[in-house]
């Protein structure tokens, strides 16, 4: 038996104008039947007096429909957002909160993110920063099995998400909107995405999550824009669907395409995201910049932007970076690091030699502010741990070999990614086919259980070194290691670019 699909009601930015917006609610359930929820994006609130949404307030008015609505875009309207974790602000009409997850009763995902994309800290209680945007991505992606989301709110636009599309008309797609939340989109592939703040409405055509004969199917997209309630253009602000969550569906039914879907919109975009590209990234603390000369020869010194560093005269006020409660034996700024296993110095990461490593070409990954596990790290760190993960892919595949990349946030003070929800203790595992293990950590796991599987009989065979303190060698066959791996590894070493 078929599963009976949602009736939902999707609107733009309101502006105060809620007398205009419910009454026509009213007129379409009166003439179409009752809809389960309206979903409220853009700004619901606007500059006009309070007078209108007092009577709603005190309960003299009554939205006639369970009312979802996103935050504050700008500190005019911040006043009427109390609580950051969302609250009723009327009867029927609740705020979602800043970002999270809302999940109904029937298992219909929608997922949240309030305010417009700001790169300055502090946040502004009307914005959103790039580690919201990981942290609500991470969430989603620790969940088993994870496949998408149903309904992606935003009020910004995504980034790019005209491209392969059809017409956007006088918005263009790439200049106007949030490149975090393009991010954001590719990463939880909603099945649909609705924003507001632009004026006018647009429905995209639905794009497809899957790469052609290189990926299995999956669902598309529909990205909508919406209009602002009572415009005199009479462009559309609202919004009618039916959808049955993803949970209930057969999967079959779930990734059959529509006969219009387009390429993904966001494809070169997340491209160009691996190559560090994607968000501009906040100049370092001056104090923590590394400028090694690994290759031992002369050469200009990267600035922390990767450029020369005499091309920018008038640097910007520099951001200081994390900074370990104690003495941390992979922070580069400390004493306690072994400088003579670094083989390769980015902006925000390095990669390094590891003590007593399983082989010759062990790796760390570590970033070089102080962060215990990736789920902390800010965006840009993050793109730069993918671009170093790449790139030791191609290195590795080139020498006919694999690698595995993993983590324990377990007993551990700063982050070290291997190749060979803050707070929450984990172990992660990822294949250099994609696949992708997570295991939430309760309690009494063993510190080493990555590197004895590896060690282990049934893959590398070399039990005796399952224990690193076995392992280590003198300081000058580290050196020699290192300088031969990095002799190998710099025709794919990225940090070494113009």
């Amino acid at each position: 038996m078929a599963e009976k699909p949602l009736r939902l009601l999707a609107c733009g930015d309101v502006e105060g104008k809620f007398d205009v917006l419910f009454n026509r609610v009213r007129t379409i359930q009166k003439k179409s039947g009752n809809f389960d929820l309206l979903l409220c994006v853009g700004n619901f609130f606007g500059s006009t007096p309070d007078a209108e949404w007092e009577e709603y307030k005190t309960g003299i008015k009554k939205a006639p429909i369970q009312t979802y609505v996103l935050g504050a875009n700008n500190q005019e309207t911040v006043k009427y957002f109390q609580d950051v974790d969302g609250c009723e602000l009327a009867e029927n009409i609740t705020y979602l909160g800043r970002k999270g997850v809302f999940i109904g009763s029937s298992g219909l995902q929608i997922v949240y993110l309030s305010g417009t994309e700001s790169l300055n800290e502090p946040v502004p209680g009307y914005s959103f920063s790039p580690k919201d945007v990981f942290s609500l991505r991470t969430t989603l992606w620790s969940t088993s099995q994870f496949k998408g989301v149903d309904i992606l709110l935003t009020s910004p636009w995504p980034k790019y998400v005209g491209n392969f599309g059809n017409s956007s008309g006088e918005v263009d797609t790439k200049k106007c909107g949030s490149a975090l939340i393009s991010s954001l989109a590719t990463g939880l592939k909603p099945r649909y995405h609705f924003a507001a703040l632009e004026k006018t409405y647009y429905e995209r055509l639905p794009y497809r999550n899957h790469i052609i004969l290189q990926e299995n199917a999956q669902h598309a997209t529909r990205f909508i824009a919406l209009a602002n309630v009572g415009n005199p253009e009479k462009k559309k602000y609202l919004y009618a669907f039916s959808i049955v969550p993803m949970k209930l569906m057969d999967v079959a039914e779930l990734v059959k395409q529509p006969p219009d879907v387009t390429e993904n919109p966001y494809r070169k975009f997340v491209k160009q995201a691996s190559l560090g590209k994607q968000i501009p990234a906040p100049e370092e603390d001056s104090a923590c910049q590394f400028f090694f000369d690994l290759n031992e020869k002369q050469g200009r010194k990267r600035s922390s932007t990767g450029r020369d560093s005499k091309s920018s005269p008038h640097p910007k006020q520099p951001r200081k970076l994390p900074q370990p409660p104690g003495p941390c034996w992979f922070c580069l700024a400390s004493p306690e690091v072994e400088k003579h296993l670094v083989v390769s110095i980015g902006t925000h990461c390095y990669l390094a030699l590891a003590k007593g490593g399983l082989s010759d070409d062990h790796v760390l990954i570590l970033p070089i502010g102080h962060y215990q596990s990736v789920v902390e790290l800010s965006a840009e760190v993050v793109e730069e741990v993918e671009q170093y993960k790449a790139t030791l892919r191609r290195f590795f595949k080139s020498q006919g070999k694999r690698c595995i990349l993993f983590e324990r946030n377990y007993k551990s003070h700063h982050l070290q990614l291997q190749i060979a929800q803050p707070g929450a203790a984990y172990f992660y595992v990822e294949l250099d086919t994609g696949e992708k293990l997570f295991h939430r950590i309760k309690k009494n796991f063993p510190l080493q259980f990555g590197r004895e599987v590896l060690a282990s009989e049934a893959i590398l065979n070399i039990p005796d070194k399952s224990d690193w303190r076995q392992c280590q060698i003198s300081k000058e066959e580290e050196e020699t290691l290192a300088r031969h791996f990095r002799k190998d590894f710099e025709p794919f070493d990225f940090t070494l670019d113009d």
